[in-house]
């Protein structure tokens, strides 16, 4: 790829986050689901759900295989559970949702591909992390296939190489997620000490503060969280997915050591206020 643009830094003054206005209730706020995996696969979910309840979203729904319910019941409080049986069953309970989020913990198997279809046919926006990119190792022609501009992956480095062997290498980060972007006809969050956002269109930001605290287990899916929990509030997915990538950042620099992925919801609400101070409600 050649000619491409200086990426632009991820300016969180700049953020122009959704607001509730006088007559908002939970169900025109936003409403996200998130896919659960198995009874001994419950925390990422929780963790994903936590995330987009705090970042703004007015009804957060874990969906869940039968097996792992009686784990999550007794965890969730604001947060709501359903159980689907097959593929058909989770097409039926996301049907009402704007956003779901799939992959944290979910498995590296058929399973998750199909469970992944039947996202695709709500027409919810949809956020793909951890085992949805996994899954499609080395075919991310397959995986493209489901996937339109609305939609959000968010590869590490690892998760970027099986998906595009050789790509990282070959042009570089800045390039590869460009390229990967437009491959996919979707946003791509590559995730890492500077996190890069890329858009189909060849847009480009930079989280270029970097955040090394986040270098923690399950940090990436509180930012699986906070990206669906912004979709689902309808705001734009580049623009959904640079807001919480420089959030996230900002919340772990100033927690700073000992950071653990639970903390980070609760360091939101915030800088959430700062960013929305003064700001008028939205439309």
């Amino acid at each position: 790829m050649t000619g491409l643009a200086t990426p632009l830094p991820i300016d969180l003054a700049a953020l122009n986050l959704p607001r509730p206005g006088a007559a908002t209730h939970k169900h025109n706020r936003g409403r996200l689901g998130v896919v659960s995996g198995g009874p001994l696969r419950t925390g990422a979910a929780r963790l994903v759900a936590r995330a987009g309840l705090r970042i703004g979203a007015g009804l957060v729904k874990v969906l869940c295989p039968p097996d792992a319910a009686p784990v999550l019941a007794p965890t969730l409080e604001a947060v709501m559970l359903d159980v689907f049986h097959d593929p058909l069953d989770l097409e039926r309970l996301a049907g009402p949702m704007d956003a779901v989020v799939i992959g944290p913990a979910a498995g590296v198997d058929e399973a998750t591909v199909l469970n992944m279809a039947a996202l695709e046919r709500t027409g919810a926006a949809l956020v793909l992390d951890a085992d949805a990119l996994t899954v499609f190792a080395g075919r991310a022609e397959h995986l493209a296939q489901g996937l339109d501009r609305d939609d959000v992956v968010t590869p590490h480095a690892g998760e970027f190489e099986r998906l595009f062997p050789g790509w990282l290498e070959r042009v570089g980060r800045e390039a590869a997620a460009v390229e990967a972007a437009a491959t996919l006809g979707c946003v791509v969050v590559l995730k890492g000490d500077r996190t890069l956002v890329a858009a189909p269109d060849g847009r480009l930001r930079i989280e270029a503060g970097g955040a090394s605290w986040l270098a923690t287990a399950g940090s990436g899916d509180v930012l699986a969280g906070m990206i669906g929990g912004l979709l689902a509030q309808s705001m734009d997915s580049f623009d959904a997915a640079g807001a919480a990538v420089g959030l996230h950042a900002e919340a772990a620099r100033r927690f700073g050591p000992g950071l653990v992925a639970e903390d980070l919801p609760g360091l939101l609400p915030p800088l959430l206020a700062e960013r929305l101070d003064g700001a008028g409600p939205s439309p």
